[in-house]
């Protein structure tokens, strides 16, 4: 049987190679994005915005997501709050690229109505979390 310390450290090292493989990612990500509003400046540059939007939409996701490891690795908890980030930034993310690709209102209504459902989850979350301190 494995014991808690031999659990934690095989769990640590399994999301330390999840971090470290999402910061490759994130590095390439930022490569791909300047060479593309590079190559599409001239011609094209309302094309390469509405990528680099959405490639910076997902660079953000993922520096949430690596706070959620991170959270893990120092408590041994992921916090609430981290989690409704990460789901925040990348449903905002849908919510811009809805705007550059054909919609019907039912989707723009449906992700405005799920945003909102998080927020306000977001903000109880912080009002009634153990560590938040009132000052």
């Amino acid at each position: 049987m494995i014991n808690h310390e031999w659990h934690s450290r095989i769990i640590g090292f399994f999301i330390g190679i999840l971090m470290i493989a999402i910061y490759l990612w994130m590095a390439s990500g930022v490569v791909n994005l300047l060479l593309n509003l590079y190559h599409t400046y001239p011609d094209n540059w309302s094309h390469g915005a509405e990528k680099m939007i959405k490639d910076v939409v997902i660079i953000l996701a993922s520096f949430e997501l690596i706070r959620v490891f991170q959270s893990y690795l120092l408590m041994g908890r992921v916090k609430v709050t981290f989690i409704l980030d990460v789901a925040l930034v990348v449903l905002i993310g849908e919510l811009i690229s809805l705007w550059y690709r054909e919609y019907n209102m039912n989707e723009v209504v449906m992700s405005i109505f799920v945003i909102s459902a998080l927020v306000v989850l977001r903000i109880v979350t912080m009002k009634f979390s153990p560590d938040y301190n009132e000052t």
